[in-house]
Protein backbone atom coordinates (compact mmCIF):
# COMPACT_ATOMS: atom_id res chain seq x y z
CA UNK A 1 0.00 0.00 0.00
CA UNK A 2 1.12 3.12 -0.75
CA UNK A 3 3.00 5.05 2.08
CA UNK A 4 1.06 8.12 2.17
CA UNK A 5 2.70 11.68 3.41
CA UNK A 6 2.67 15.47 3.37
CA UNK A 7 5.16 16.48 1.08
CA UNK A 8 6.52 20.21 1.36
CA UNK A 9 4.31 22.24 -1.17
CA UNK A 10 1.41 19.36 -0.92
CA UNK A 11 -2.42 20.62 -0.46
CA UNK A 12 -1.75 18.46 2.57
CA UNK A 13 1.42 19.94 3.82
CA UNK A 14 0.97 21.85 7.20
CA UNK A 15 2.32 25.64 8.16
CA UNK A 16 3.64 24.10 11.15
CA UNK A 17 4.31 21.51 13.00
CA UNK A 18 1.28 19.85 14.43
CA UNK A 19 2.25 20.21 17.61
CA UNK A 20 3.12 23.91 16.91
CA UNK A 21 -0.55 24.57 15.97
CA UNK A 22 -1.87 23.70 18.92
CA UNK A 23 0.45 25.93 21.24
CA UNK A 24 2.71 22.77 21.60
CA UNK A 25 5.91 23.25 19.74
CA UNK A 26 8.46 20.69 20.76
CA UNK A 27 5.80 18.42 22.44
CA UNK A 28 5.90 15.84 20.24
CA UNK A 29 9.10 13.77 19.76
CA UNK A 30 11.15 14.65 16.23
CA UNK A 31 10.53 11.41 14.36
CA UNK A 32 11.60 12.69 10.93
CA UNK A 33 15.47 12.87 12.43
CA UNK A 34 17.68 9.84 12.82
CA UNK A 35 20.18 10.75 15.27
CA UNK A 36 23.35 9.19 13.74
CA UNK A 37 26.40 7.64 15.36
CA UNK A 38 28.09 10.25 18.05
CA UNK A 39 25.07 12.54 17.97
CA UNK A 40 23.44 11.39 21.31
CA UNK A 41 24.91 13.84 22.89
CA UNK A 42 23.70 17.05 20.62
CA UNK A 43 20.41 15.01 20.39
CA UNK A 44 19.78 15.09 24.30
CA UNK A 45 20.97 18.40 23.95
CA UNK A 46 18.17 19.69 21.82
CA UNK A 47 15.19 17.78 23.45
CA UNK A 48 15.94 19.74 26.77
CA UNK A 49 16.44 23.23 24.90
CA UNK A 50 13.19 22.35 23.49
CA UNK A 51 11.67 21.24 26.85
CA UNK A 52 13.00 24.50 28.38
CA UNK A 53 11.56 26.53 25.68
CA UNK A 54 8.11 25.63 26.01
CA UNK A 55 5.71 27.71 27.70
CA UNK A 56 4.31 26.54 31.32
CA UNK A 57 0.92 25.35 30.08
CA UNK A 58 2.88 23.29 27.35
CA UNK A 59 5.60 21.82 29.53
CA UNK A 60 3.12 20.77 32.07
CA UNK A 61 0.11 19.49 30.25
CA UNK A 62 -0.05 16.05 32.18
CA UNK A 63 0.21 17.60 35.36
CA UNK A 64 -2.39 19.81 34.72
CA UNK A 65 -4.70 17.50 32.91
CA UNK A 66 -4.89 15.74 35.88
CA UNK A 67 -4.92 18.60 38.53
CA UNK A 68 -7.85 19.68 36.57
CA UNK A 69 -9.28 15.96 36.91
CA UNK A 70 -8.66 16.13 40.86
CA UNK A 71 -9.86 19.42 41.45
CA UNK A 72 -13.37 18.68 39.44
CA UNK A 73 -13.64 15.89 41.44
CA UNK A 74 -13.20 17.59 45.00
CA UNK A 75 -15.49 20.46 43.83
CA UNK A 76 -18.13 17.65 43.00
CA UNK A 77 -17.98 16.35 46.68
CA UNK A 78 -17.17 19.29 49.09
CA UNK A 79 -18.75 22.66 47.46
CA UNK A 80 -22.48 22.22 48.07
CA UNK A 81 -24.09 21.77 45.21
CA UNK A 82 -21.65 22.40 42.48
CA UNK A 83 -23.18 19.70 40.43
CA UNK A 84 -26.42 20.66 40.01
CA UNK A 85 -25.48 23.91 38.92
CA UNK A 86 -23.28 22.89 36.47
CA UNK A 87 -26.04 20.47 35.46
CA UNK A 88 -29.05 23.08 35.18
CA UNK A 89 -28.68 24.82 31.93
CA UNK A 90 -28.60 22.27 28.72
CA UNK A 91 -27.59 22.94 25.58
CA UNK A 92 -28.58 19.91 23.10
CA UNK A 93 -28.80 17.80 25.72
CA UNK A 94 -24.94 18.54 27.34
CA UNK A 95 -24.46 20.98 29.60
CA UNK A 96 -23.91 24.85 28.88
CA UNK A 97 -20.36 25.30 30.94
CA UNK A 98 -19.21 21.80 28.98
CA UNK A 99 -20.72 22.73 25.29
CA UNK A 100 -18.52 26.61 25.70
CA UNK A 101 -15.32 24.25 26.89
CA UNK A 102 -15.94 21.80 23.70
CA UNK A 103 -16.89 24.65 21.30
CA UNK A 104 -13.55 26.89 22.16
CA UNK A 105 -11.29 23.49 22.18
CA UNK A 106 -11.90 22.74 18.88
CA UNK A 107 -12.18 26.39 17.02
CA UNK A 108 -8.72 26.88 16.99
CA UNK A 109 -7.74 23.45 15.80
CA UNK A 110 -9.91 23.40 12.68
CA UNK A 111 -8.77 27.07 12.01
CA UNK A 112 -5.47 25.13 10.84
CA UNK A 113 -6.83 23.17 8.15
CA UNK A 114 -6.05 24.69 4.93
CA UNK A 115 -9.49 24.11 3.74
CA UNK A 116 -8.91 26.20 0.29
CA UNK A 117 -6.38 22.59 -0.69
CA UNK A 118 -9.13 19.90 0.25
CA UNK A 119 -10.55 19.95 -3.01
CA UNK A 120 -6.78 18.28 -4.35
CA UNK A 121 -6.62 15.99 -1.75
CA UNK A 122 -10.30 14.67 -2.27
CA UNK A 123 -8.87 13.92 -6.38
CA UNK A 124 -5.69 11.22 -4.56
CA UNK A 125 -7.10 7.76 -4.54
CA UNK A 126 -4.82 7.62 -1.13
CA UNK A 127 -7.34 9.69 0.59
CA UNK A 128 -10.21 7.49 -0.13
CA UNK A 129 -8.29 4.44 1.38
CA UNK A 130 -7.71 5.95 4.57
CA UNK A 131 -11.31 6.98 4.59
CA UNK A 132 -12.37 3.56 3.65
CA UNK A 133 -9.90 1.86 6.44
CA UNK A 134 -11.23 4.57 9.08
CA UNK A 135 -15.13 3.69 7.65
CA UNK A 136 -14.47 -0.26 8.52
CA UNK A 137 -12.14 0.56 12.02
CA UNK A 138 -14.68 3.16 13.65
CA UNK A 139 -18.19 1.66 12.46
CA UNK A 140 -17.63 -2.08 12.24
CA UNK A 141 -14.79 -3.18 14.59
CA UNK A 142 -15.15 -0.87 17.53
CA UNK A 143 -18.54 -1.41 17.94
CA UNK A 144 -18.36 -5.04 18.03
CA UNK A 145 -15.48 -4.78 20.45
CA UNK A 146 -17.33 -2.85 23.04
CA UNK A 147 -20.36 -4.85 22.89
CA UNK A 148 -18.13 -8.00 22.96
CA UNK A 149 -16.64 -5.99 26.48
CA UNK A 150 -19.61 -5.08 27.62
CA UNK A 151 -21.35 -8.57 27.89
CA UNK A 152 -17.72 -9.96 29.08
CA UNK A 153 -17.71 -7.20 32.17
CA UNK A 154 -21.06 -6.89 32.59
CA UNK A 155 -23.53 -9.63 32.06
CA UNK A 156 -25.62 -8.77 34.78
CA UNK A 157 -25.93 -5.14 34.82
CA UNK A 158 -28.06 -4.39 31.67
CA UNK A 159 -28.51 -0.42 31.93
CA UNK A 160 -24.19 -0.50 32.58
CA UNK A 161 -23.80 -2.41 29.18
CA UNK A 162 -26.49 -0.49 27.36
CA UNK A 163 -24.57 2.36 28.39
CA UNK A 164 -21.27 1.06 27.24
CA UNK A 165 -22.69 -0.14 23.98
CA UNK A 166 -23.81 3.63 23.47
CA UNK A 167 -20.46 5.00 23.77
CA UNK A 168 -19.00 2.28 21.51
CA UNK A 169 -21.28 3.50 18.56
CA UNK A 170 -20.88 7.26 19.02
CA UNK A 171 -17.39 7.88 17.26
CA UNK A 172 -15.58 11.18 18.35
CA UNK A 173 -15.15 14.28 16.60
CA UNK A 174 -14.05 16.45 19.39
CA UNK A 175 -11.81 15.65 21.39
CA UNK A 176 -9.57 13.28 18.45
CA UNK A 177 -8.31 16.21 16.77
CA UNK A 178 -6.35 17.20 20.13
CA UNK A 179 -5.31 13.43 21.15
CA UNK A 180 -3.92 14.15 16.93
CA UNK A 181 -1.99 17.39 17.25
CA UNK A 182 -0.36 16.12 20.61
CA UNK A 183 1.15 13.05 19.31
CA UNK A 184 1.86 15.02 16.24
CA UNK A 185 -0.23 13.33 13.49
CA UNK A 186 -2.17 14.90 10.62
CA UNK A 187 -4.45 17.31 11.68
CA UNK A 188 -5.49 18.04 7.83
CA UNK A 189 -6.60 14.39 7.63
CA UNK A 190 -8.15 13.70 11.12
CA UNK A 191 -10.35 16.76 10.23
CA UNK A 192 -11.27 14.63 6.37
CA UNK A 193 -12.25 11.58 8.93
CA UNK A 194 -14.18 13.81 11.16
CA UNK A 195 -15.95 14.79 8.80
CA UNK A 196 -16.67 11.57 7.38
CA UNK A 197 -17.83 10.14 10.61
CA UNK A 198 -19.85 12.97 11.83
CA UNK A 199 -22.17 12.40 8.71
CA UNK A 200 -21.98 8.55 9.53
CA UNK A 201 -23.06 9.15 12.90
CA UNK A 202 -26.36 11.07 11.69
CA UNK A 203 -26.84 8.24 9.75
CA UNK A 204 -26.07 5.12 11.52
CA UNK A 205 -26.10 6.11 15.24
CA UNK A 206 -29.45 5.84 15.76
CA UNK A 207 -30.10 2.39 13.65
CA UNK A 208 -26.92 0.67 15.34
CA UNK A 209 -27.88 1.57 18.54
CA UNK A 210 -31.12 -0.21 17.83
CA UNK A 211 -29.05 -3.23 16.39
CA UNK A 212 -27.13 -3.90 18.95
CA UNK A 213 -29.03 -2.93 22.20
CA UNK A 214 -32.28 -4.26 20.92
CA UNK A 215 -31.92 -6.66 18.53
CA UNK A 216 -28.56 -8.41 19.21
CA UNK A 217 -28.07 -7.65 23.00
CA UNK A 218 -32.40 -7.90 23.63
CA UNK A 219 -32.69 -5.08 25.58
CA UNK A 220 -35.74 -3.61 26.77
CA UNK A 221 -39.30 -2.98 24.67
CA UNK A 222 -38.52 1.31 25.29
CA UNK A 223 -35.12 1.27 23.82
CA UNK A 224 -35.59 3.99 20.94
CA UNK A 225 -33.22 6.55 19.44
CA UNK A 226 -33.62 10.02 17.98
CA UNK A 227 -32.50 11.29 14.57
CA UNK A 228 -32.89 14.19 15.90
CA UNK A 229 -30.89 13.98 18.75
CA UNK A 230 -28.08 12.48 17.06
CA UNK A 231 -28.23 15.16 14.41
CA UNK A 232 -28.67 18.11 16.63
CA UNK A 233 -25.58 17.03 18.43
CA UNK A 234 -23.27 16.52 15.65
CA UNK A 235 -24.40 19.61 13.82
CA UNK A 236 -23.80 22.12 16.97
CA UNK A 237 -20.59 20.32 17.96
CA UNK A 238 -18.94 20.03 14.90
CA UNK A 239 -21.02 22.65 12.72
CA UNK A 240 -20.35 25.48 15.10
CA UNK A 241 -16.74 25.72 15.36
CA UNK A 242 -16.22 24.00 11.81
CA UNK A 243 -18.37 26.78 10.70
CA UNK A 244 -16.93 29.42 12.40
CA UNK A 245 -13.07 27.92 11.58
CA UNK A 246 -13.65 28.53 7.84
CA UNK A 247 -15.67 31.91 8.00
CA UNK A 248 -12.26 32.91 10.12
CA UNK A 249 -9.81 31.17 7.58
CA UNK A 250 -11.05 32.72 4.60
CA UNK A 251 -11.63 36.21 6.39
CA UNK A 252 -8.62 37.26 7.77
CA UNK A 253 -6.85 35.33 4.72
CA UNK A 254 -8.08 37.91 2.31
CA UNK A 255 -7.68 40.89 4.82
CA UNK A 256 -4.61 40.12 6.38
CA UNK A 257 -2.86 37.99 4.17
CA UNK A 258 -1.22 34.22 5.05
CA UNK A 259 1.50 36.06 7.03
CA UNK A 260 -0.70 37.64 9.43
CA UNK A 261 -2.82 34.38 9.69
CA UNK A 262 0.10 32.04 10.64
CA UNK A 263 1.94 34.36 12.69
CA UNK A 264 -0.35 36.62 14.38
CA UNK A 265 -3.65 34.89 14.66
CA UNK A 266 -2.83 31.56 14.97
CA UNK A 267 0.00 31.94 17.75
CA UNK A 268 -3.04 34.06 19.51
CA UNK A 269 -5.56 30.99 19.05
CA UNK A 270 -3.91 28.11 20.03
CA UNK A 271 -3.48 28.04 22.93
CA UNK A 272 -7.43 28.42 23.81
CA UNK A 273 -7.47 24.61 22.15
CA UNK A 274 -5.77 23.11 25.67
CA UNK A 275 -7.48 25.95 27.90
CA UNK A 276 -10.79 24.53 26.50
CA UNK A 277 -9.83 21.26 26.97
CA UNK A 278 -8.36 22.05 30.60
CA UNK A 279 -11.98 23.63 31.31
CA UNK A 280 -14.10 20.58 29.68
CA UNK A 281 -12.34 18.29 31.98
CA UNK A 282 -12.74 20.36 34.92
CA UNK A 283 -16.61 20.96 34.58
CA UNK A 284 -16.73 16.86 33.70
CA UNK A 285 -14.83 15.56 36.43
CA UNK A 286 -16.92 18.71 38.33
CA UNK A 287 -20.53 17.73 37.68
CA UNK A 288 -20.02 13.60 38.01
CA UNK A 289 -17.69 14.09 40.95
CA UNK A 290 -20.21 13.16 43.69
CA UNK A 291 -21.90 10.43 41.50
CA UNK A 292 -18.37 8.77 40.98
CA UNK A 293 -17.66 8.78 44.83
CA UNK A 294 -20.76 7.73 45.90
CA UNK A 295 -20.98 4.87 42.89
CA UNK A 296 -17.54 3.70 42.75
CA UNK A 297 -18.28 -0.38 42.59
CA UNK A 298 -20.31 0.72 39.54
CA UNK A 299 -18.11 3.47 38.03
CA UNK A 300 -15.24 0.24 38.60
CA UNK A 301 -17.09 -2.35 37.07
CA UNK A 302 -18.05 0.62 34.12
CA UNK A 303 -14.06 1.68 34.16
CA UNK A 304 -12.54 -1.80 33.91
CA UNK A 305 -13.87 -2.61 30.07
CA UNK A 306 -12.95 1.02 28.83
CA UNK A 307 -9.60 0.70 30.07
CA UNK A 308 -9.34 -2.72 27.62
CA UNK A 309 -11.39 -1.36 24.85
CA UNK A 310 -9.64 1.75 24.41
CA UNK A 311 -5.85 0.19 24.94
CA UNK A 312 -6.96 -3.04 22.65
CA UNK A 313 -8.46 -0.72 19.82
CA UNK A 314 -5.54 2.00 19.59
CA UNK A 315 -3.16 -0.78 19.16
CA UNK A 316 -4.71 -2.98 16.84
CA UNK A 317 -5.04 0.22 14.46
CA UNK A 318 -1.74 1.07 15.31
CA UNK A 319 -0.65 -2.23 14.32
CA UNK A 320 -2.18 -2.79 11.41
CA UNK A 321 -1.53 0.60 9.90
CA UNK A 322 2.16 -0.06 10.66
CA UNK A 323 2.03 -3.04 8.90
CA UNK A 324 0.71 -1.94 6.06
CA UNK A 325 2.98 0.76 5.53
CA UNK A 326 1.45 3.74 6.79
CA UNK A 327 3.50 6.56 7.79
CA UNK A 328 3.64 7.79 11.41
CA UNK A 329 1.94 11.01 11.15
CA UNK A 330 -1.27 8.63 9.28
CA UNK A 331 -1.19 5.71 11.61
CA UNK A 332 -1.60 7.80 14.74
CA UNK A 333 -4.31 10.00 13.24
CA UNK A 334 -6.06 7.06 12.75
CA UNK A 335 -5.14 5.15 16.19
CA UNK A 336 -7.01 7.77 17.74
CA UNK A 337 -9.84 8.18 15.75
CA UNK A 338 -10.53 4.74 16.60
CA UNK A 339 -10.24 4.96 19.74
CA UNK A 340 -12.05 8.14 20.72
CA UNK A 341 -15.32 8.50 21.35
CA UNK A 342 -18.20 11.11 20.99
CA UNK A 343 -18.71 11.12 25.22
CA UNK A 344 -21.10 14.25 24.72
CA UNK A 345 -23.53 12.51 22.14
CA UNK A 346 -23.58 9.17 24.44
CA UNK A 347 -24.80 11.02 27.48
CA UNK A 348 -27.09 12.70 25.52
CA UNK A 349 -28.98 9.93 24.08
CA UNK A 350 -28.57 7.92 27.07
CA UNK A 351 -30.20 10.87 29.46
CA UNK A 352 -33.01 11.48 26.89
CA UNK A 353 -33.86 7.72 26.14
CA UNK A 354 -33.49 6.21 29.84
CA UNK A 355 -33.43 9.36 32.01
CA UNK A 356 -30.48 10.98 33.84
CA UNK A 357 -30.32 8.56 36.83
CA UNK A 358 -30.24 5.15 34.67
CA UNK A 359 -27.38 2.92 34.85
CA UNK A 360 -26.71 4.06 31.05
CA UNK A 361 -26.53 7.73 31.64
CA UNK A 362 -23.84 6.85 34.56
CA UNK A 363 -21.97 4.30 32.56
CA UNK A 364 -22.39 7.13 29.32
CA UNK A 365 -20.45 9.53 31.74
CA UNK A 366 -17.79 7.37 32.93
CA UNK A 367 -16.94 7.05 29.39
CA UNK A 368 -14.81 10.52 29.02
CA UNK A 369 -13.53 10.00 32.93
CA UNK A 370 -11.67 7.10 31.38
CA UNK A 371 -10.83 7.87 28.21
CA UNK A 372 -9.01 11.49 29.19
CA UNK A 373 -6.16 10.20 31.24
CA UNK A 374 -5.97 6.84 29.18
CA UNK A 375 -5.35 8.55 25.81
CA UNK A 376 -3.57 11.01 27.49
CA UNK A 377 -1.18 7.97 27.96
CA UNK A 378 -1.38 6.67 24.77
CA UNK A 379 -0.11 10.14 23.62
CA UNK A 380 2.83 9.74 25.47
CA UNK A 381 3.17 5.84 24.35
CA UNK A 382 2.88 5.94 20.81
CA UNK A 383 5.63 9.45 20.34
CA UNK A 384 7.82 7.13 22.89
CA UNK A 385 7.49 3.83 19.89
CA UNK A 386 7.91 6.32 17.07
CA UNK A 387 11.01 7.19 18.70
CA UNK A 388 12.55 3.69 19.45
CA UNK A 389 11.36 2.19 16.30
CA UNK A 390 12.25 5.45 14.21
CA UNK A 391 8.86 5.43 12.43
CA UNK A 392 8.47 8.43 10.05
CA UNK A 393 6.18 9.26 7.19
Amino acid sequence: MTDLKATPGSPLASDGDPCTDLGLNGVAPDIEKKAGPGSIEDTQQQKDSAFKSLGLLDRFLALWIFLAMLIGILLGNFVENVGPALQKGKFVGVSVPIAIGLLVMMYPILCKVQYEALHHVFRKREIWVQIGFSIVVNWIVAPLVMMALAWAFLPDKQGLREGLILVGIARCIAMVLIWTGLAGGDNEYCAILVAVNSFLQIVLFAPLALLFIKVISHGGPGVSVSYSTVATSVGVFLGIPLGAAILTRFTLLKIGGEKFYNQVFLRFAAPWSLIGLLFTILVLFASQGHQVVHQIVSVVRVAAPLVVYFAVIFFLTLLVTHKLGFGYKLAATQSFTAASNNFELAIAVAVATFGADSDQALAATVGPLIEVPVLLGLVYVVKWYAQRRAWKD
